[in-house]
C-alpha cells in the first residue's frame, strides 16, 4: 500500500494554486507548514488513516526541483524490523541509501523511516509508525 507521495516544487506558492484547483475536490484538505503543502484525505472519530496523502515541498537538499529531485514514493511496513531488512534488502539489490532507518527529530515520535535511491535514482522510503513499538523517546 502506498501510504504517501512527495513531488518537488520551487514554486510553494504557484504549486498551491495549481494543487489546489482540483485536489480539494477530491476529498484532499490543505495543510500548509513551514515545509510545504501537505494534502491528506480527512480522518473522521474512529476511522483510520485514509490513504495516501499528497505532499508538496522544496527539495530537501536545496537544489532545484526536477522530476526526480523531491520526489519520493513511501511504503508502509508493519514494524521497525521489517523497515531494516527491506532496506538492506533493498541495498543488496542494488540501491543507494539515502538516510539508514531510524527516527528523525523533524518527524513524529513512533515514525520510523529509512531512505534509499533505486538504481535509476528515484526516492524511496520505507516506513513504519507501528504503535506498538516503542517511539523515539523510548
Amino acid at each position: 500500500m502506498i501510504a504517501y507521495v512527495t513531488v518537488g516544487a520551487d514554486d510553494i506558492a504557484r504549486a498551491r494554486r495549481f494543487y489546489s484547483a482540483f485536489l480539494p475536490a477530491l476529498g484532499y484538505e490543505l495543510e500548509e507548514g513551514p515545509e510545504g503543502l501537505s494534502y491528506v484525505l480527512p480522518v473522521h472519530p474512529g476511522q483510520s488513516a485514509v490513504l495516501p496523502d499528497f505532499y508538496v515541498k522544496p527539495p530537501y537538499d536545496g537544489r532545484p526541483a526536477s522530476a526526480g529531485n523531491g520526489s519520493m514514493v513511501a511504503f508502509e511496513a508493519r514494524t521497525q524490523k521489517e523497515v531494516r531488512e527491506l532496506h538492506a534488502a533493498a541495498l543488496l539489490a542494488g540501491g543507494s541509501d539515502e538516510g539508514q532507518p531510524g527516527f528523525r527529530a523533524s518527524y513524529g515520535p513512533r515514525f520510523y523511516v529509512g531512505y534509499l535511491r533505486d538504481p535509476q535514482g528515484n526516492k524511496i522510503a520505507l516506513f513504519s509508525s507501528n504503535p506498538n513499538e516503542p517511539g523515539r523517546e523510548g
